[in-house]
């Protein structure tokens, strides 16, 4: 198992330092999802332990819609105004939080200064790719795979998808740096908040095709299902399934009011690396129900707060039977300080390596 144990990389922090830290992703805000979650509350908790974090995101340069995806905000040829922000910044440390045009960017500009940096492995891109236009996952995975070549560690949620990385070729070690959850927002609240027939089996995210919502739908339950999210998959659903309440994207206590009120949190995607929104109900008290695949495995871990199954509708129907005070309690483990310290344990001095400023390529 590749971990930093076996393939050391100088701390940035050893002597607890007051760092300059620079994280660049192409996900953050208007987007709803799991990676701008964990990078807000990330730079959030940084700043707080007294470190200076300089988040940079499409929305520092001129970007474009995604066709399907308005939220998602592409900012091609973004390389010479992030040039001029980072040496501005002068970062102690660079963290390339995803693959996009803005890594990529970010990418250029520390293999051109022979700056170390870090990189993480957030989504499943080329399973999403190959599902919506049939692009090979080779192509895509060929891709990730020299995007990440460089990077001295990249950051996995669970050690499944890290250890997958690795039978998939990818060659540096990896380190874990899980997820937390706000215990604040998301607790137990009344149950009345929605006044559907019991029992309320809900679903949360993005509606989306990889994200296999319809396999939800399907199942045959009692009571009310509802979807909580949007995405370009939700006029056809929507028109498919009457019966179920499709309320949009929520946020904050009106998100946290209506997952609260769910009595199973039915999760149905395959593909996930993590599932934050698994935590954020358990947390409110409320089971899940699950297939039985990497990420729903590596953090429902105990068969007192979900179900995982082949049989989704059977696992929704045995999670009404948990308790949700066991829930609760399963979720007060996972906090975003002890996730964060262990990202900044993993981050390493963009120090120049004189071997990449000596003529090597750039690649």
């Amino acid at each position: 198992m590749p971990t930093a144990s076996q393939h050391p990389v100088e701390p940035v922090d050893e002597k607890g330092a007051r760092l300059r830290i620079a994280i660049l992703t192409d996900a953050w805000h208007p987007q709803i999802n799991g990676v701008v979650t964990t990078l807000t509350r990330t730079a959030a908790e940084l700043e707080r332990m007294g470190h200076t974090v300089e988040l940079i995101g499409p929305e520092r340069f001129r970007n474009y819609p995604c066709p399907g995806y308005p939220d998602v905000r592409l900012a091609f040829l973004c390389g010479p105004s992030l040039r001029r922000i980072l040496e501005e910044f002068q970062p102690d440390a660079i963290h390339l939080a995803t693959e996009g045009a803005v890594g990529f960017a970010a990418r250029r500009y520390c293999r051109a200064r022979g700056f170390h940096y870090t990189t993480s492995f957030h989504s499943r891109f080329p399973e999403y790719l190959h599902m919506r236009i049939g692009l090979p996952l080779s192509v895509s995975y060929g891709y990730l795979r020299w995007f990440h070549r460089r990077s001295r560690r990249i950051l996995v949620a669970t050690e499944s998808l890290g250890e997958e990385l690795r039978r998939r070729g990818f060659a540096p070690p990896w380190a874990l740096w899980p997820r937390g959850v706000d215990t604040a927002l998301f607790r137990p609240r009344r149950k009345d908040f929605l006044p559907d027939p019991r029992p309320i089996f809900l679903y949360a995210g993005r509606v989306a095709v990889e994200k296999n919502v319809e396999d939800f739908l399907r199942l045959d339950l009692p009571g009310t299902r509802y979807v909580v999210g949007d995405g370009p998959q939700r006029a056809e659903l929507q028109a498919r399934y009457p019966e179920v309440r499709f309320t949009g994207f929520l946020t904050g206590e009106r998100f946290a009011c209506h997952l609260a009120a769910a009595d199973v949190l039915v999760f149905p995607s395959r593909t996930d690396t993590f599932g934050l929104i698994a935590l954020e109900a358990l947390a409110c008290g409320v089971a899940v129900a699950a297939y039985p695949v990497p990420g729903p495995q590596d953090v429902l871990r105990d068969p007192a707060v979900a179900v995982l199954d082949e049989d989704l509708g059977g696992a929704a129907l045995r999670a009404l039977r948990l308790d949700p005070r066991t829930c609760r309690r399963y979720a007060l483990q996972f906090s975003w300080e002890a996730a964060t310290r262990q990202f900044l344990a993993s981050l390493t001095p963009r120090v120049p390596d004189p071997l990449l400023l000596q003529g090597k390529p750039h690649v």
